[in-house]
């Protein structure tokens, strides 16, 4: 499974993920890598969660893409 994740630079320092999919699925890091290893983590777990419920798993179907601008 796939799921898109948005990086944030948190404002005390580190950085935070979110999975937009997964709705309440965050995580965090000091570092880029810190914090994508940490959100696929929280990714699994989330999933796992979900299937001991019995409950569908979302499918993350947006597509992202950075577009760059002149200022």
């Amino acid at each position: 499974m796939e799921y898109s994740v948005i990086l944030h630079k948190a404002e005390e320092g580190g950085f935070w993920v979110e999975v937009p999919a997964l709705p309440g699925c965050y995580s965090q890091g000091e570092s880029p890598e810190e914090a994508l290893t940490n959100v696929k983590e929280a990714i699994e777990l989330y999933v796992e969660v979900l299937r001991d419920d019995d409950q569908p798993i979302p499918r993350d179907e947006e597509v992202v893409f950075k577009v760059v601008v002149a200022a």
